[in-house]
């Protein structure tokens, strides 16, 4: 390494936030750049480990400690091509992503972790920034056509590789413009949409087809994909919300997170909240706002965390979190050993604006008016029993602990159950797993039909943008394979090789 000391001379620094009562009025992004000196001392931090367990840790296997090498000695083209070789969307995991790889650091065993996130996005901008970043077009056509079904970050990474293999692909979207929960799901605090847009035009420059307000199954034909194309990949993700069954659901004021968090996506973008096109039919036609309310969201992770950051902006009286789990510890436990991912407390940015959080609690009823609008919550704390292995296992509602809670706005943020089965899938008639995804191994990505592959959300069920471009990259290779009899596309093992 370029400092072999540096993690003895230097801790573990973030970049400055522009201030809480500053950003709340606005939805741009708040995380600033670091100064240069700075940058250059993160990067120092790297140690010569013997075996780099961030590469294992990350999904993508990106390679590390050699990016960080050269990110400390300024040298920003070859930085650059080792961190593209891996992840095709760096501007995106940069800022979005809950970073398994510093988990994984080997430097966190006895000290905080290398700031790999914030490098990974410091590396790609300061490549834009310097024009390094070019459309990589294909010298050669192969006369295969493919067909991509969503264009969220493992359609777009399938996307992105099998046109660079030469193929010719169109990516079929239902919305009007490319991203999937990039675009419509996660608020523009976290990522700005102009940093998708940036990387679409550079996907269409290299040859790639999109087509909006495509919805295959509804306005585009399953069948005419099947006989035009050669291939296809369904990477439409885990779009069905889980819901909260219980005593007054139907209540006006109580919704899905992401109807209320691309509503507001959409109003940043300038476009129709309620939706104005045939593949948005099944928008809530209705303004969703928690301007002068009450707000509870009911689900403690990230999405959960976004309704509190929006909710905050758009001027709600209050905001409170829920988690049906107890409140998970600071620090790892003998149950966490490194490198795993440990499930520690997290605050995230939107928590430092405002918000009460309760853990192990129950909603038993949405309560409300004579005119159908909700008022309250009735809600139960739960006293969890805590299994052999540290994990929670079951639970009792605390006796006397039922009460109220003032409510005009609930937003149901309890992650998804699986992909939409109605339309597409079921005209398709692809075999589904025990989990209602898509049934298609990771050795193969292929389904139950030769030529359909599915990868993503779509076919591992709800998990992280990082996942989401690894399967797409790996998708890629099988369909490339399949297609020609082989591939010369890159591998996770193959990186984490060459690497080691």
């Amino acid at each position: 390494m370029g400092k072999i000391t540096g993690f003895l001379e230097f801790t573990r620094e973030l970049p400055a936030k522009r201030p809480v009562d500053e950003r709340i009025n606005d939805y741009r992004e708040f995380i600033e750049l670091f100064p240069a000196e700075k940058l250059n001392q993160q990067a120092s931090r790297c140690m010569d480990c013997g075996v780099p367990f961030c590469h294992h840790g990350c999904p993508l296997g990106n390679i590390i400690p050699e990016f960080n090498d050269a990110v400390y000695r300024k040298n920003w083209q070859e930085a650059y091509e080792i961190l593209s070789l891996t992840n095709n969307f760096p501007e995106f995991t940069g800022r979005i992503c809950p970073a398994p790889c510093e988990s994984a650091c080997v430097l966190g065993i006895n000290q905080p972790p290398i700031t790999i996130e914030e490098i990974e996005k410091h590396i790609i901008e300061i490549a834009f920034s310097k024009g390094l970043v070019k459309a990589r077009k294909p010298n050669v056509r192969t006369g295969k056509k493919i067909a991509i079904v969503g264009s969220g970050p493992a359609g777009l990474a399938a996307a992105a590789q099998l046109n660079h293999a030469g193929h010719t692909v169109t990516v079929y979207e239902r919305d009007d413009a490319a991203g999937g929960l990039l675009r419509y799901g996660i608020p523009d605090f976290k990522l700005e949409k102009w940093v998708i847009d940036r990387r679409v035009a550079l996907l269409e420059e290299e040859g790639v087809i999109f087509k909006y307000n495509a919805h295959v199954g509804v306005n585009v034909s399953v069948n005419d994909l099947l006989r035009e194309n050669h291939a296809i990949i369904l990477a439409g993700g885990s779009t069905v919300p889980r819901n909260l069954p219980v005593t007054g659901r139907d209540a006006k004021g109580v919704y899905f997170a992401m109807e209320f968090l691309k509503q507001q996506n959409k109003r940043v973008a300038g476009r129709n909240p309620l939706g104005d096109a045939p593949s948005e039919s099944n928008l809530i036609k209705e303004d969703l706002s928690a301007k002068g309310k009450h707000v509870i969201v009911i689900g403690g992770g990230d999405t959960g965390s976004d309704c509190v950051g929006t909710s905050n902006r758009q001027g709600a009286l209050s905001v409170t979190q829920f988690e049906l789990m107890p409140q998970p510890p600071h620090s790892r436990t003998q149950y966490m050993p490194w490198p795993t991912y440990p499930m520690l407390l997290k605050t995230t940015s939107s928590h430092e604006e405002g918000a009460n959080r309760h853990w192990a609690i129950a909603t038993k009823a949405f309560l409300r008016d004579e005119k159908g609008n909700l008022q309250a919550l009735k809600v139960v704390d739960l006293e969890w029993k805590i299994a052999e292995d540290g994990r929670p296992a079951q639970f009792v509602e605390v006796p006397g602990s039922e009460r109220e809670m003032p409510c005009q706005l609930a937003l149901l943020a309890m992650g998804f159950t699986g992909p939409q089965q109605k339309g597409m899938l079921e005209q398709l008639e692809v075999e589904l797993d025990e989990r209602g995804n898509v049934k298609a191994t990771e050795k193969d990505y292929q389904t139950s039909i030769p030529k359909i592959f599915s990868c993503g959300d779509m076919r591992r069920g709800q998990s992280l943008v990082v996942w989401a471009i690894s399967e797409g990259r790996e998708c890629a290779r099988r369909a490339d394979e399949f297609l020609m009899g082989y591939s010369l596309l890159e591998s996770k093992e193959k990186s984490i090789l060459v690497a080691q």
